[in-house]
């Protein structure tokens, strides 16, 4: 505990615990703050490399302790601004107003050779830095801005020429403020704090650059942000930060500030949401032991039922695009786009109600080694209305893909799709991993995770028990499948067959 006496970590008392990354990970010992919720103990889970007990303190002081050391050695800065840089880094985590991204916290794995590394990112949760008399601690928020560019900047060497500086949990903000997310005063705050935002990053760049050389030019002209806001002083506020940055003798970085899809940092801090995007609802899916539940968030137990459903429900496409126009101008990389619109709005159970469920169930198997999870959800007819994977081993690319495929065939059910188009499309499809199916008897073999899904959604909901098992050989990571499966490499005119599939097997390659 040597790095913990004489810091900020001294006093705060620690709550411990045992969480998992997601559903079906171990459970490890967690210590983090006592007022943190069970969703940041989840989060710190999937933070820590490995898999033994995560302390906060601990882990934080690692990618603290390693931004100061860097810094110094590439001549950033002394050692007593190392030290200043360290306390300010664990106040701004202790307050969770912001905090590195995952590459930080699990020691910044090595990057293939010739692949290009990830740009640091840091994300600063907006609703942290309201003020208890209703304002927004614009001096705070600027200062943490700095401390972050100089952070990254420490964290790689002095070497990254771009960073990437955002915010989280905007619809949380704005419902804090009693604004509704399609708004014109909700898209100036926006504007404004996004202006800020850069403004003050490319000022402290210009610090940089004042001290070590300057490698970018300063953008002289500006977008110009809201003139004003309903948070007193943020749009001047904003405007003396672009003013500062363009008085810089130039800057360090070529970017600096972007939006990300949220990791498991945004969870740590308690943000309801990455970067601009709205809210989903006033209430969140949970898996209990009991089955799927909707529990309210954080932000609707704040305003209350009546209030949270009406400034937390989700928004129209234009909405979301006119938030995205706000703050566009200000940004080095465009905001990304939502993977799909959100559900419909759900309403608050009410306190003395039973919470609403869905009936469904969740399978275990696995396939070829790798362990998967397939759960569903069914309405009170017993109609499939929702799938979702949990894939343990994978990475966190494969996995946001999957539930990204999840959700997409979820909303197709819901909306009337057959399941027996997407059995017919997804059953058999090939990749890793593939193989030999352990938990599940009636399916000994898959050539992927979809074709095991799809074959046992057939089986469970459609009775279909006319789907081949696919031989061994389909199974292999290399194979090319059989004959009747591969296009002819010959110009040859298609056979007028009424399915895909059909046209496929009714194809031959002649020697």
């Amino acid at each position: 505990m040597a790095r913990i006496h004489g810091t900020l970590w001294e006093g705060v008392a620690l709550r411990r615990s045992r969480a998992g990354a997601d559903p079906d990970a171990p459970l490890r010992p967690v210590a983090l703050p006592s007022g943190w919720e069970r969703e940041a103990a989840e989060a710190l889970a999937a933070l820590a490399p490995g898999e033994g007990p995560a302390a906060l303190p601990r882990l934080a002081e690692a990618w603290i302790l390693r931004a100061a050391s860097r810094g110094q050695k590439a001549g950033l800065f002394d050692a007593a601004e190392g030290r200043r840089l360290a306390e300010g880094l664990r106040a701004l985590l202790l307050t969770r107003r912001g905090a590195p991204g995952v590459e930080a916290w699990r020691g910044e794995p090595k990057v293939a050779r010739g692949a290009p590394a990830e740009p640091p990112r840091f994300v600063l949760n907006l609703p942290a830095f309201l003020e208890p008399e209703g304002g927004f601690d614009l001096e705070g928020y600027a200062e943490a801005c700095a401390l972050a560019v100089r952070t990254m900047d420490a964290l790689g060497a002095g070497k990254a020429l771009r960073l990437r500086l955002g915010f989280a949990d905007l619809a949380g903000l704005l419902a804090a403020l009693g604004l509704a997310y399609d708004s014109p005063a909700a898209r100036d705050v926006a504007s404004a704090l996004a202006a800020l935002t850069r403004g003050a990053a490319e000022a402290e760049s210009g610090r940089l650059a004042a001290r070590l050389g300057a490698r970018e030019p300063v953008a002289l002209l500006w977008p110009a942000p809201a003139g004003e806001t309903v948070l007193p002083g943020l749009a001047a506020a904003a405007r003396a930060a672009l003013d500062a940055a363009a008085a810089s003798p130039g800057l360090r970085h070529q970017a600096l500030v972007s939006l990300a899809p949220a990791d498991a940092v945004e969870a740590l801090l308690g943000a309801g949401t990455a970067g601009i995007a709205p809210a989903a609802g006033p209430t969140r899916s949970v898996l209990t032991a009991e089955g799927p539940a909707e529990l309210p968030t954080r932000a609707a137990r704040l305003l209350g039922p009546e209030r949270a459903a009406e400034l937390l429900g989700p928004v129209a496409e234009t909405a979301r695009e006119a938030m995205r126009q706000a703050v566009a101008p200000f940004l080095h990389v465009a905001p990304p786009a939502p993977i799909a619109l959100p559900a419909p709005a759900k309403p608050l159970p009410k306190p003395a109600a039973a919470i609403r469920r869905h009936a469904g169930t969740t399978l275990h198997v696995t396939v070829g080694g790798h362990r998967v999870a397939l759960r569903t959800a069914e309405d009170a007819q017993g109609r499939l209305l929702e799938i979702a994977f949990t894939l343990s081993k994978e990475g966190a690319a494969f996995r946001s893909l999957m539930d990204a495929f999840a959700q997409s065939v979820s909303l197709g059910l819901q909306r009337g799709v057959p399941l027996a188009e997407y059995v017919e499309a997804f059953a058999y499809t090939r990749f890793g991993p593939a193989g030999a199916v352990e938990g599940d008897p009636a399916i000994p073999r898959a050539t992927s995770v979809l074709d095991w899904a799809f074959r046992r959604l057939a089986l469970d909901y459609l009775g279909r028990r006319d789907l081949p098992q696919p031989s061994e050989e389909d199974c292999l990571g290399d194979t090319v499948g059989q004959a009747a499966q591969v296009a002819p490499l010959l110009p040859l005119d298609l056979p007028t067959a009424a399915t895909p599939r059909g046209r496929r097997r009714s194809l031959r390659v002649v020697g």
